[in-house]
């Protein structure tokens, strides 16, 4: 399992809610949530085999900015 973090632009519960049915849909995604208090709205995810930039391109794609947080 790993921890991925990326820095979005989902800014409310509304915007979460729509971009659970895509979250949903993407394998190997165990757990995730948007930190809708923090200034990068931080979409953290648990995961066994999902690659950060196959993230981006699907919430890119349900219309949000998502960029992967290095440590």
């Amino acid at each position: 399992m790993n921890i991925l973090v990326f820095k979005t632009n989902v800014s409310n519960q509304t915007q979460v809610k729509r971009l659970s049915t895509h979250m949903k849909a993407m394998e190997g995604v165990i757990k995730w949530s948007v930190d809708l208090h923090d200034c990068d709205k931080v979409l953290r995810i648990e995961a066994s085999n999902l690659l950060p930039h196959r993230v981006e391109h699907i919430v890119s794609n349900a219309g949000y900015y998502c960029k992967e947080l290095q440590d």
